[in-house]
């Protein structure tokens, strides 16, 4: 709507004044988008006082009907998985609420009706869209934590990339100083050893609906995701966005992620590629392959695949720390 651009445009430029006086380094941006993250968490939660209690109707086979009773607010569709088999825990990947593709950790505000999604399913294409989605989120966090501290990384938004395409896509900005850098192959597994690391970690993608100033100060040194936040919220019938966390790593997302980092697997980054000058620099698309873990394949594994070297520019997952390369 009009109003609600008038009013993103206008904190857009208060915030990108108190931005620009404040460089952070990339940790503690992470650390405070996190904490802003944290916070309208804790607010939202704080709105239901008292338990209150919904009916949820299971749409499952072979629980047909099932009622459970769950906490208004609170209760989302792993807790109700939880009430189940471990299996359910376990394999679940997406919920469906009223037929609506639904987030796992996304807590549940009045009485519906559930269907838990897996990878096996009969008819997996929703759930394979919002993995496609995942792997893409997942590699774009890797490059956020990949660089030293001294490059800049922006994450442009997501494209939306066909299952059947066969890769993952995440495009990117990288600090002007890295205009010339191309990446080798050592370059690429590290940042697949970064991903398999955070697979390893079983992280959860945490989602959080929130209003535009919000997100806007969740981004507020980021102009890039600034309008896509005003695009996002102008696009949605409530006037939201939809915010996920993975660790201390906040991103938006086009549609719901799977559960959590632990049902990629096989995840390999493959490929970066110049898209050329952009709006926000020289534009980068990253790209990948991956298998859900219910699907994993048996392959060979290429001789020298293991080598630990990295680039002169990348940071390794275990210790980013490292000092800065001399230039």
């Amino acid at each position: 709507t009009m109003a609600c651009r008038t009013v993103c445009q206008l904190l857009q430029r208060r915030l990108a004044s108190s931005a620009a006086s404040v460089r952070l380094s990339a940790a503690e941006e992470r650390g405070r988008r996190s904490a802003v993250f944290s916070r309208e968490q804790a607010r939202q939660r704080s709105l239901y006082p008292r338990t209150e209690k919904i009916e949820v109707t299971l749409q499952i086979p072979g629980l047909q009907g099932t009622l459970l009773v769950m906490n208004k607010g609170l209760s989302t569709p792993h807790s109700c998985a939880r009430h189940l088999t471990e299996w359910y825990v376990t394999s679940s990947a997406l919920a469906l609420v009223d037929g609506k593709p639904w987030s796992l950790h996304q807590p549940l505000t009045q009485s519906c009706s559930l269907s838990l999604l897996a990878f096996k399913d009969t008819d997996p294409l929703l759930v394979n869209q919002a993995y496609w989605r995942s792997c893409a989120a997942l590699l774009g966090q890797v490059l956020q934590d990949a660089f030293k501290e001294d490059f800049s990384v922006e994450l442009l938004r997501l494209p939306e990339v066909l299952v059947t395409s066969g890769a993952f896509c995440c495009d990117v900005v990288l600090d002007p100083q890295l205009d010339a850098w191309n990446p080798s192959e050592e370059s690429l597994r590290s940042l697949t050893r970064g991903a398999q690391q955070l697979i390893h970690r079983d992280l959860p993608w945490e989602p959080l609906e929130v209003a535009p100033p919000v997100a806007l100060e969740v981004f507020s040194h980021s102009r890039c995701k600034q309008e896509e936040v005003e695009e996002k919220s102008a696009q949605s019938p409530k006037g939201t966005v939809i915010l996920y966390r993975c660790g201390d790593h906040v991103l938006l997302s086009g549609g719901p992620l799977v559960a959590r980092t632990g049902l990629c697997s096989q995840y390999e980054v493959t490929a970066i590629h110049r898209l050329g000058e952009g709006k926000w620099g020289l534009h980068r698309r990253a790209q990948g392959l991956s298998l859900p873990l219910q699907q994993q394949v048996r392959v060979e594994v290429p001789t020298g695949s293991t080598n630990e070297a990295i680039s002169d520019t990348l940071t390794p997952p275990s210790a980013p720390e490292q000092t800065p390369p001399q230039q």
